[in-house]
């Protein structure tokens, strides 16, 4: 009897440790799904229909600028300075 009940409790270790290693949460997010997050978030905040373009514009150039002007460290210099 002893057995079978510290054979279920190894069990129940190995299958939660199994769940818990491969949580998808510890991985970054990527690019689009950042750019997803980021509208998403904007439809919940309740503002006028043009506080929504200007901010909608916003990400959509921040996303634009992520894919193309992806700045080498020449460039991120003088941007910066």
């Amino acid at each position: 009897m002893k057995s079978a009940i510290a054979l279920s409790i190894v069990l129940l270790t190995a299958t939660l440790a199994g769940c818990a290693a491969n949580h998808p949460e510890n991985r970054p997010y990527s690019a689009e799904e950042q750019h997803e997050l980021a509208l998403e978030a904007l439809s919940r905040r309740g503002l006028s229909f043009d506080e929504y373009q200007r901010e909608r514009a916003r990400i959509e150039r921040s996303e634009t600028e992520q894919v193309i002007g992806q700045r080498t460290p020449a460039t991120q210099g003088q941007r910066e300075g």
